[in-house]
């Protein structure tokens, strides 16, 4: 077992991903969660969305220079003003930083405010729904999506004003987080 021996901050920025190597980990992640953690799909969760979709990261800039991709989300437009968020994951390691999903979801919701949103819409798992209604979401239906109970969830846009910067985004408070001996 590990000992502790310090705490050292650490800073998440929640961006747009506009780096081919972040897309590249957003990939890595997305399996990580959804075929290995929690056997949603069996190789690969890649689907047609990803061809349109924005996707966005939350990047921890090490002090060695180094960066790691601890959570995605991607965001698309089916129809005009009709915005969905969907394939939020976040690192196993990352959960204990804490807000890295809440970060996640502000960012995703109001880059789409940004881009004219009038309704933005997700299918949130179950487990997940006392989150996003922390959040000022609210459900519209229950499904069955994968095998799993889904909340179709829509956004209190009120709740989340324009960011026109997405790929800049923001950095959450810093955490932190125990190193181990």
């Amino acid at each position: 077992m590990p000992i502790v021996r310090s705490h050292r901050r650490v800073d998440v920025r929640i961006k747009l991903a506009t780096r081919r190597e972040e897309v590249e980990a957003i990939r890595m992640l997305r399996r990580a969660v959804f075929c290995a953690e929690q056997g949603i799909f069996e190789h690969d969760d890649t689907d047609a969305i990803d061809a349109t979709a924005l996707p966005i990261a939350a990047v921890i800039d090490a002090a060695d220079g180094s960066r790691e991709v601890v959570g995605t989300v991607r965001i698309h437009q089916p129809e005009t003003g009709l915005w969905y968020g969907s394939r939020l994951a976040v690192a196993w390691h990352a959960r204990r930083l804490g807000s890295v999903g809440s970060g996640l979801i502000k960012l995703a919701v109001s880059t789409a405010h940004a881009h004219g949103c009038h309704t933005f819409l997700a299918h949130v798992q179950a487990q997940n729904v006392p989150l996003f209604e922390r959040l000022h979401w609210h459900s519209l239906e229950q499904m069955d999506i994968h095998g799993r109970l889904h909340h179709l969830m829509q956004a209190d846009l009120a709740h989340y004003p324009p960011i026109h910067d997405g790929d800049v985004g923001f950095v959450l408070p810093g955490r932190r987080e125990a190193e181990a001996a």
